[in-house]
């Protein structure tokens, strides 16, 4: 459905109908007909909306803005354009009492930690209203932030599945464009909006072309990392890449169990293979 290239060409109408195909038979096989997702404001979690909404159908999609406090106002009005736009429903949850109560004691709690349990408070919120509403969590990430840990484990990477986590952020814009996300959002700088002033690309150090073109090479082409300076990439940059992926393969599998049974889940006891499904 891609063709790494000269540039990042996805085919955005088979990519929107085999995700569209895999949101709404994941969701129903399992006994399902709702999707519920936190909803930012910002490009992923829209893209996100928007596919569950043809998966699922705009009835059957709950959206969840989150804010803390009135930090960044105008994520929740680009959340609520979104839903509109969608005609879903979009249900608001400030999170502040919750974070504030747990740093109470411990002001010097410094901006990471506070980011952490935003994250993780968030996806507390989901799950609980995700009973509320009998509907199957539906995460948001995407494969730039999975490959280099850039997210919470069991924050926002919690979840039931990944939609966008075999698209790169590039082509997540390639993606809303064709969907038709607003302007707005696809245009903004992205931000996971956990402190004033904070964009992903400020705390990564380098833009998403530039990292993802450096992801293509070592994950898509599996192109040695010591051969990509001479290709045309910063021989610094390649480092700090492939290091934020080495450093944060613990996020991106399950906990790890020791085998002792003669059946051991995820060793000889694979559910889809022995179950039919």
């Amino acid at each position: 459905m891609r063709a790494h290239g000269d540039a990042f060409r996805l085919n955005a109408e088979l990519t929107t109908e085999a995700l569209t195909r895999f949101i709404r038979e994941e969701v129903t096989k399992v006994g399902f007909r709702c999707g519920i997702l936190g909803l930012s404001g910002g490009i992923d979690s829209a893209v996100v909306a928007f596919l569950t909404t043809r998966a699922l159908g705009a009835e059957h999609t709950v959206c969840v803005a989150m804010p803390y406090g009135d930090h960044d106002p105008a994520s929740l009005t680009d959340a609520q354009m979104v839903a509109d736009l969608l005609g879903v429903r979009l249900l608001c949850v400030d999170i502040s009492p919750m974070v504030d109560a747990y740093f109470a004691d411990m002001p010097e709690a410094d901006r990471i930690r506070r980011g952490n349990v935003m994250a993780r408070l968030r996806m507390i919120v989901l799950y609980d209203l995700s009973r509320v509403h009998q509907a199957l969590v539906i995460g948001t990430s995407n494969k730039t932030e999975l490959l280099i840990g850039y997210s919470t484990l069991w924050g926002d990477m919690a979840a039931a599945m990944w939609p966008l986590g075999d698209i790169y952020k590039t082509e997540v814009r390639q993606l809303a464009e064709y969907l038709g996300v607003p302007q707005p959002l696809i245009a903004k700088p992205p931000s996971a909006g956990l402190w004033d002033g904070q964009t992903d690309e400020g705390e990564i150090g380098m833009s998403y072309a530039e990292l993802d073109a450096i992801l293509v090479e070592l994950v898509d082409k599996r192109i040695p990392k010591h051969l990509l300076p001479a290709r045309g990439f910063d021989a610094k940059q390649v480092e700090r890449v492939s290091e934020m992926m080495r450093t944060s393969q613990f996020k991106r599998r399950l906990p790890l169990m020791p085998k002792i049974s003669t059946r051991s889940i995820n060793h000889d006891f694979r559910y889809k293979r022995d179950w039919g499904w």
